[in-house]
């Protein structure tokens, strides 16, 4: 185990292990492909031509490189062309039996001193290891896809796995200029283990026609910065390697988040695995394709058929930063704005918050000096309510907590015209019980905006049960008209981004209770292996412990799932004063500013 690994062979020529042939073929390693498929291997050798071709084209290497590159991938496909690996990559199919059979035929053939990596992400290294005829060398090694571009390998050792095979293959993956996250071995490790309870809930959440297969993709996107939504993704990874994954968490964790949604076995028993199939939870113009085609579900652009009412001024109840961002929204829009609050002064403050947003816009050519000037003309602050009597449009951005908004809407009931529509921009409770503090519940509404309001495009569309159909309209062409994107979904605790977002949050914390892993590991594996734009931890600290342990009470309160519970570490830290970054401790500690 103390040689180099300059000699690797990567048994399963698919996609993974094509990608993986690649890298090391890159990094000047000697790479045996093997795959009892000769198309496989053909495709494979194919697709490193194409690559290093596209980077001859783009200056990176030259076709001298290139060549040499080429020359050190030769294809196989019997196993005993392993014989002279210093290390050998299985990426089989994930079942016991296929890797179980490739690892007792690798004991005959491969030096006792080669290393045996399993690419797996959902079942035991330990179990595999065992079966081996030298489980001391055998250990995980995760790529993520597409290999060439996602900087995280996940290095996962069984209790049985020695030393001196992690250090060496740590060397490797550094080498291959990637990012090594030391694991222990559990199904789904930890990128996967976080990443595929998520999927499973946003699946979940689509077959219980809660929302559209598009509401969900757009609202992670563009509400969390997620490079892809949650659906179009299991298409990626394939329907039934995600049921796989899946299962296997489920038989170690007992955790009803594991449990696949049935629509993942029926999708996959149909056939309908995903892009690589043309089918899953969209259509495709062709197996392997990423073209997504229309359907029988595509939403039709002409879907909104009842009008809505018109609406040529607002109203905003608030003084926070969130109030103060959604105004700033609507007078850009060029809507006239009454910003109220309950003091003429802090209406004065926050239009002054908003002239500063305003300023920095036009300090970076986001727009002009004269559209400031304009925009905040369009902006009246009042120091009451009353002020909202001619509105066509009531928004509260008050304090989450339900009195008080019931009390703040049973004021705009009597102080709006009829005809107002009224909306809360409630990020967890019941919208139904807001509006029934008003004499006029189906004219009320849920519009989540997302902080900070002038930046984020996504609005979360809340109907209740009496919600007026015009109403919905009226809100629907108003989120479009301000340049944000509409989802709808219905009145039930975290709509869509935060029912979806916040138990992918306190499984993290749970992780780290467990002493899996740690806090940097876990935010790395994220933000390398999941395209996240920031990890869990820091995610957290920044929204705040004590906001997302109410988020997660209400959850928990809602859907009445034990796995929902909030992880005892986070309420610990909220108990302890711990906010996050407004505190200067969270999970993180923080500089003082």
């Amino acid at each position: 185990m103390d040689t180099p690994l300059s000699t690797i062979a990567v048994v399963g020529l698919g996609t993974m292990g094509a990608g993986i042939a690649d890298v090391l073929a890159r990094s000047g390693r000697e790479v045996i492909g093997i795959d009892i498929s000769e198309a496989a291997a053909t495709r494979a050798v194919a697709a490193l031509e194409a690559s290093t071709a596209r980077a001859v084209a783009r200056e990176r290497i030259t076709e001298e490189e290139r060549q040499d590159v080429l020359a050190r991938f030769r294809t196989f496909s019997d196993l005993q062309a392993a014989a002279d690996a210093d290390l050998v990559i299985e990426v089989v199919p994930e079942s016991y039996e296929a890797k179980q059979e490739v690892f007792r035929a690798l004991d005959a053939v491969v030096r006792p001193e080669a290393i045996i990596a399993t690419g797996t992400n959902a079942l035991s290294v330990t179990r595999l290891a065992a079966d081996s005829a030298h489980p001391e060398r055998v250990l995980g090694l995760h790529f993520f896809t597409p290999v060439q571009a996602m900087k995280l390998v996940e290095i996962v050792s069984s209790v049985l796995t020695a030393p001196q095979a992690v250090a060496a293959v740590t060397g490797l993956v550094h080498d291959l200029g990637k990012e090594p996250v030391a694991v222990g071995d559990r199904p789904g490790f930890v990128a996967d283990g976080l990443l595929f309870g998520y999927l499973n809930q946003a699946a979940a959440m689509y077959e219980a026609k809660y929302a559209s297969r598009e509401d969900i993709d757009a609202a992670m996107q563009l509400g969390c910065g997620l490079p892809m939504g949650p659906l179009a993704l299991l298409d990626l990874i394939g329907i039934d390697t995600a049921r796989t994954v899946l299962e296997a968490m489920y038989s170690e964790s007992r955790d009803r988040l594991h449990a696949p949604a049935p629509i993942l076995k029926q999708l996959s028993e149909a056939g309908l695995t995903g892009r690589k199939s043309g089918r899953g939870f969209y259509s495709y113009d062709a197996p392997g394709s990423a073209t997504v085609v229309r359907d029988a579900l595509t939403p039709l652009e002409s879907a909104g058929t009842v009008p809505g009412r018109e609406v040529r001024s607002v109203g905003v109840a608030g003084s926070g930063t969130m109030a103060s961002g959604i105004a700033e929204v609507f007078a850009k829009a060029g809507y006239d704005v009454v910003l109220a609050a309950r003091s003429q002064e802090k209406a004065d403050t926050a239009k002054a918050r908003i002239a500063k947003s305003l300023t920095r816009s036009v300090d970076k050519g986001r727009m002009t000096a004269e559209a400031r000037e304009e925009t905040l003309a369009r902006i009246t602050p009042a120091g009451a309510l009353d002020a909202f009597a001619e509105v066509d449009l009531a928004l509260e951005a008050v304090a989450e907590d339900l009195d008080v908004k019931r009390q703040l809407f049973a004021t705009l009931d009597k102080v709006c015209k009829p005809g107002a529509v009224l909306a809360t921009t409630t990020s967890s409770l019941p919208v139904v019980a807001v509006a029934r503090a008003t004499s006029r519940p189906q004219d009320v509404i849920g519009m989540h905006f997302f902080n900070p309001a002038p930046a984020m495009k996504l609005v979360e569309i809340v109907r209740t049960v009496l919600t007026a159909d015009d109403v919905h309209a009226t809100v629907r062409e108003v989120t479009g008209k301000i340049k944000k994107h509409p989802v709808d979904c219905g009145d039930r605790a975290g709509f869509i981004v935060n029912a979806l977002l916040f138990p992918y949050l306190n499984n993290a914390i749970k992780m780290v209770q467990e002493h899996y892993a740690t806090l940097d590991d876990i935010d790395a594996a994220m933000k390398l292996g999941g395209g996240y734009p920031m990890g869990p931890f820091e995610l957290l600290d920044v929204v705040g412990l004590d906001v997302s342990l109410a988020i997660e009470q209400v959850l928990h309160r809602e859907f009445r799932d034990p796995g929902l519970a909030p992880a005892p570490l986070l309420e610990h830290l909220v108990a302890a004063g711990c906010l996050g970054r407004k505190t200067g401790r969270g999970f993180r500690e923080y500089a003082r500013r």
